[in-house]
């Protein structure tokens, strides 16, 4: 059974950084893509980073120069550094695992079966 389990929200102004962690367990196959979305509120979830099993990784526009995906393959750990923070980043972020095989199709959250719970980030202007 997967579990992702996210981690490192919170409140931070605007300008500000913020590191995602996200702890997954019963993932068994690595080539496949893990993925962030970003859910504003009252707005649709939007993929905004996704990286495949040979590192290669996928940003959506609205994050681009700013954020950075990458994984701890041995800790089973995905992050997302995520540096000049804006308030309209604010919302929940979720974690997602077993996706496409080609990290450019990763930012469609029907590609993807498992999820995480999410964890809130607030950006203050």
């Amino acid at each position: 059974q997967v579990r992702l389990v996210e981690s490192g929200g919170g409140s931070v102004q605007a300008g500000g950084s913020l590191r995602l962690s996200c702890v997954a367990s019963g993932v068994t196959d690595s080539t496949k893509s893990m993925g962030w979305f970003h859910q504003a509120p009252g707005e649709e979830r939007e993929g905004i980073a996704a990286i495949n099993g040979d590192g290669d990784t996928a940003y959506g526009d609205s994050v681009k120069g700013r954020f950075t995906i990458s994984k701890d393959n041995a800790e089973n750990t995905l992050y997302l550094q995520m540096n000049s923070l804006k308030p309209e980043d604010t919302g929940m972020y979720y974690c997602a695992a077993g996706g496409p095989r080609v990290a450019r199709f990763g930012l469609e959250d029907f590609e993807y079966p498992y999820w995480g719970q999410g964890t809130q980030v607030i950006v203050g202007s």
